[in-house]
């Protein structure tokens, strides 16, 4: 398993029968998204050397706060298969509650390296995410 524990906000990964498990945590909701964003690019390539091309901005919702975290992730692999960048950096706004608004910094991502397989999409199946003790947390699994 990869990540911190320990820290206001992070993420972490481990295998999932054929898919991905990632879990984040953060004090904010719009937070945890941007954690469970980043342990989603962190667990298939390494960005550290890709360098930015642009901002890429989309806006999702009205849905419940699961939905809204399955619809980040499926934003990032939709720009991921469907233009081939690579998110970088996460920011992620609330907008009218029910709404987020996502500023993706993006790069090629045949800069990166390989570290695992490519996702396919989010999965409702087993999808967490909750505000407890003034911490946000998630947990969902990723179809590879």
């Amino acid at each position: 398993m990869a990540g911190e524990t320990n820290a206001a906000s992070g993420h972490r990964t481990a295998p999932h029968t054929a898919d991905l498990r990632i879990e984040a945590w953060a004090p904010t909701r719009e937070g945890c998204v941007a954690e469970a964003v980043a342990g989603l690019v962190d667990a298939f390539a390494d960005r550290s050397k890709v360098p930015p091309l642009g901002v890429r901005e989309a806006e999702i919702g009205p849905a419940a706060d699961a939905d809204l975290l399955v619809a980040a992730l499926d934003e990032v692999i939709y720009r991921l298969d469907a233009a081939g960048e690579l998110v970088l950096a996460a920011d992620v706004a609330a907008r009218d509650g029910d709404r987020l608004r996502l500023r993706l910094t993006v790069g090629d991502a045949r800069r990166a390296e390989a570290t695992g397989a490519v996702p396919k999409a989010a999965s409702l199946h087993g999808l967490s995410f909750a505000e407890r003790h003034g911490t946000w947390a998630c947990a969902v699994t990723v179809d590879v």
